[in-house]
């Protein structure tokens, strides 16, 4: 009897250890979770806006609405979704190892370079947008953007902000990218309702040529037109700057630590600045664009405008 109660003690002693055992092995990771999750979760020190992998991984997770939605819907551009946010990733990420090199060197050759790069990018990329071209839309395109952006941005650069020294990158790439972005927009916007509003309104401009209107006079309507339609989008943005969205410049600048009155004077500067460079990349590719597709002879090369 002796022997079975000690044999008894010695196996509940037993169960107890392995019980013990598989609680503090199963409350390890949880508190190793916990922590790890507590330091994803505390706040960063005042003026530490610096990201991790791991969030912006966080944030790609956001994307799933927009996947969900495109299933849901049979809209079909889930795959465009992911490919888009990989391109985008990767574009940027090539970017700052980029902009990293040429930070370091702080010389004008390699700014000027990557600006021309930029230029040329944001002019094709602006074509590719519309849906009726003529032979010479990419070069007049270009041109348009190259024009705009470059002259805009340099008075900014040079009578403005004037940083020391004039090529300074951490001025010259992100106020020349924020002009060419808004620019390609604006050209894109304009190009593609005034080629398509003229192949549409055809017989309305061939009857103002026949009735003895110029070769102005029938496609000024059209014209107009176009111009008032790429400039709406930077004009629905100013109208509701400060009240409905903060501007990405201001926003940025306030993440940094800057004051509030300095970070609004900043952004007043620069939609100053877009909204110039907008109107007159438009006009100047809107008229390259008339000249290319009239001839002296008061016609309108209707053969020319074709969809890709």
């Amino acid at each position: 009897m002796l022997a079975k109660s000690t044999a008894l003690r010695t196996n509940s002693r037993w169960i107890l250890q392995v019980i013990d055992a598989q609680t503090l092995a199963s409350i390890i990771p949880k508190s190793q979770a916990t922590n790890l999750l507590g330091q994803f979760l505390e706040p960063r020190p005042h003026g530490d806006i610096s990201l991790s992998w791991f969030e912006v991984g966080v944030a790609a997770t956001l994307l799933l609405i927009n996947a969900i939605i495109s299933l849901q819907l049979g809209l079909g551009i889930a795959k465009r979704i992911a490919t888009s946010s990989v391109r985008m990733t990767i574009q940027l990420a090539i970017l700052g190892l980029v902009l990293k090199q040429i930070f370091e060197l702080a010389q004008p050759a390699p700014v000027l370079g990557l600006a021309a790069v930029m230029t040329v990018i944001a002019g094709v990329s602006a074509v590719k947008r519309i849906d009726y071209r003529y032979p010479t839309i990419y070069r007049n395109s270009i041109f348009a953007v190259w024009t705009s952006a470059w002259v805009v941005t340099s008075v900014t650069v040079l009578l403005i902000v004037r940083p020391q020294p004039w090529y300074s990158p951490q001025v010259v790439i992100p106020l020349l990218g924020m002009v060419l972005g808004n620019s390609l927009t604006g050209i894109s916007l304009g190009l593609d309702r005034f080629l398509s509003e003229l192949r549409n309104r055809r017989g309305e401009v061939e009857t103002m040529l026949a009735l003895g209107a110029t070769r102005w006079e029938s496609c000024r309507g059209v014209f107009i037109e176009a111009t008032r339609t790429a400039m709406i989008p930077i004009l629905n943005t100013m109208s509701v700057a400060g009240i409905v969205s903060i501007p990405g410049m201001m926003t940025g600048q306030l993440l940094a630590g800057a004051e509030p009155i300095d970070a609004v004077k900043y952004q007043i500067m620069i939609m100053f600045v877009i909204a110039a460079a907008i109107a007159i990349g438009v006009v100047l590719s809107l008229l390259l664009s008339y000249r290319n597709v009239t001839n002296s002879q008061h016609q309108i090369e209707w053969h020319q405008i074709q969809r890709p």
